[in-house]
């Protein structure tokens, strides 16, 4: 996919002071491949639905442009109306005309009979034709999503914003909406962004994910790359729930509390201060007086995820379901030699020992 649909190019945004310790956007660049689905991954309060405010045209931009097909709709001096841009959004709370029936929704807008026939093609494709004469009190909320899908669509759109479509919805429901709507977007030829705080969300059904936290982005990859190589430690930690613990560097050595670091010294391009591992890099050594303390284990189906401290530092720790450890016992905790990790800042392949 190299045929660029959407562009920002160096997009910064405030509401109301224009500080740069108060900026809610802060130099993003990103683009948006034809036909491609677009994750937008962070937590609460990140900048994600900001973001989709200002492509959509209910913001604008401090400074930077974005542009659609090449041609500018939004810059710190030119926006053009949301009803001219010809992107549609779907809500997290579907914003549907509740006295409007569901064939009334989809085509409310639409003039002529091409479109209307793309909308019935749209209900037909969702599912939602034995519903026509359903007002939305009476679908449920994975038909009500389904149903916003489809009037996003029906006029010809070949982008939609998508702002954290499924977060109210149960998990089954959840999980079956996910295919719906990836089928549905390459049916109509259409991009999409998916605003999410929900990694297995984003990382399930996406084509590339953007990871954004306090107003900036930190790697735009498809999820392969984002596991393999993340840029940044907030990546690993928030993406992955992945282990961050600072490091002493001291005469060409790491030391950690659990074990040595192994790297090759050509790659340290500067000082590491921090290692990333996953919750199975480490073991659990039950000690009476030993210096960690399991805090809690999380049942997961096929394991356990304990919850271990020492000192100041929290670590998840991978168990077995036949492991003999609850919470409260006093342990120690090391390193399994051979596991690789990450150090930062660099992203620099190391081995666990």
């Amino acid at each position: 996919m190299t045929d660029i649909h959407l562009e920002l190019n160096n997009i910064s945004h405030a509401y109301g002071s224009k500080s740069k310790n108060e900026l809610t956007l802060n130099s993003v660049n990103l683009s948006l491949h034809r036909g491609e689905l677009l994750g937008l991954l962070g937590p609460s309060g990140c900048g994600k639905t900001t973001l989709l405010r200002l492509i959509a045209g209910f913001e604008k931009p401090l400074k930077g442009s974005i542009a659609v097909d090449k041609n500018i709709i939004s810059s710190g001096s030119y926006l053009l109306p949301p009803e001219k841009r010809g992107i549609g959004m779907v809500f997290q709370d579907y914003a549907l005309f509740p006295h409007l029936d569901v064939w009334r929704n989809v085509c409310f807008g639409l003039g002529s009979r091409n479109e209307q026939d793309r909308a019935n093609w749209l209900l037909e494709l969702v599912g939602l034709k034995p519903f026509l004469q359903n007002y939305p009190h009476q679908l449920s909320g994975g038909q009500r999503q389904r149903l916003a899908l489809a009037r996003a669509l029906a006029p010809g759109t070949s982008l939609v914003l998508l702002d954290e479509p499924f977060c109210s919805l149960d998990v089954e429901v959840r999980h079956r909406l996910r295919s719906v709507l990836s089928n549905v977007l390459k049916s109509c030829s259409a991009s999409a962004i998916l605003v999410t705080h929900d990694p297995q969300e984003a990382l399930g059904i996406c084509d590339r994910v953007a990871v954004i936290n306090n107003g900036t982005l930190h790697q735009c990859s498809t999820p392969a790359e984002l596991l393999s190589k993340p840029s940044t430690p907030f990546i690993g930690k928030f993406v992955f729930q992945n282990n961050i613990i600072n490091i002493n560097f001291d005469k060409s050595s790491l030391i950690t509390p659990y074990g040595k670091v192994i790297v090759k010294p050509y790659l340290l391009k500067t000082k590491p201060e921090s290692l990333m591992f996953d919750e199975m890099s480490l073991e659990i050594i039950p000690n009476d007086k030993g210096k960690a303390t399991v805090k809690s284990k999380e049942f997961r189906g096929s394991f356990w995820i304990a919850r271990v401290q020492i000192d100041d530092q929290n670590l998840r720790v991978w168990l077995s379901l036949d492991a003999e450890i609850k919470a409260g016992d006093r342990c120690d905790v090391r390193f399994i030699s051979g596991k690789y990790a990450f150090l930062y800042p660099g992203c620099i392949s190391c081995i666990l020992q």
